[in-house]
């Protein structure tokens, strides 16, 4: 290979960035962890996943070395089809404003799921309602996906995919455990609002999930629940949370994020932006914030 993989706009510095990321996400390695394992600082890490910087080739072997893998198995590209995380959302693969969320980049059949999931749930749907919904024939949709586990399963890998990528961008941008909690809280509290429907699907199909995308899915959200833990302990050690149970609270924390996608309303009184900064604000006194 050649000394170095260009970053900017090059494809394949995008590409490997991408695998790195959706391999880093499977050994459940924050972005801060695996900078510090590689010496280099969050936002580097962050340019690096985004293809916005150069790889060198020992460079390469390090990032290869702590991921467990083969530099072949990080420059192969991943597959444009039947792999749930190429999902876009959110302006996916180069996502850089975590508080800004577009228009979901579902395709038409996959849309449909979601539509059908939330309206009647996962076992209460088929392959043939599904169709109709997308405007397609039976034969149609199964061109597209194998089976409406398969639909599922992309929903909730992309799901986990964008709001991990948005944790990332997070912990790159803060200097102290106050500051990460509050930036992860606000980010999930934005998260189940804007993305309620995800949100919603996440809580409520879980147990429609099977192996081994169950698994996956699982690791990818305890990943999520763990850095918000990490903080809250860090903060505890440190002295600004004054909180007995810092793992605990951490939980809860996190439960009364993601809940918000079971009752908030874009038509209510609260912008997701209002409802965020309370949150933030319930979460510190949940940890007990010596101001």
């Amino acid at each position: 290979m050649s000394s170095s993989v260009r970053g900017g706009e090059d494809s394949l510095a995008i590409a490997l960035g991408a695998r790195i990321r959706h391999t880093r996400g499977i050994r459940g390695i924050t972005l801060r962890e695996m900078a510090v394992r590689l010496g280099v600082s969050p936002a580097t890490m962050s340019a690096v996943e985004n293809g916005r910087t150069g790889i060198s080739a020992l460079r390469l072997t390090e990032l290869a070395r702590v991921l467990e893998v083969s530099t072949d198995d990080l420059l192969t590209p991943l597959p444009q089809s039947g792999s749930a995380t190429d999902v876009p959302v959110a302006g996916d693969p180069a996502l850089q404003d975590w508080r800004r969320y577009d228009r979901l980049a579902f395709d038409g059949p996959l849309m449909a799921a979601l539509e059908a999931f939330l309206e009647v749930g996962y076992h209460g749907s088929t392959m043939r309602d599904i169709a109709r919904r997308a405007g397609l024939s039976v034969p149609g949709i199964y061109h597209h996906y194998a089976s409406k586990q398969e639909m599922l399963v992309r929903i909730l890998d992309a799901t986990m995919t964008d709001l991990a990528r948005r944790c990332d961008l997070v912990l790159a941008e803060a200097d102290s455990a106050v500051d990460r909690f509050r930036l992860l809280v606000e980010n999930l509290a934005l998260f189940h609002t804007h993305r309620r429907e995800l949100g919603f699907i996440g809580a409520a199909e879980m147990r429609s999930l099977e192996e081994p995308g169950h698994s996956r899915i699982v690791a990818m959200r305890n990943t999520i629940q763990g850095l918000v833990t990490a903080e809250v302990e860090r903060g505890h050690r440190e002295g600004v949370f004054a909180v007995d149970e810092p793992r605990e609270a951490a939980r809860a924390v996190v439960t009364m994020c993601t809940g918000l996608a079971q009752w908030y309303s874009p038509g209510g009184s609260a912008s997701a932006e209002q409802v965020a900064r309370r949150y933030v604000g319930y979460a510190l006194d949940l940890v007990r914030h010596r101001r």
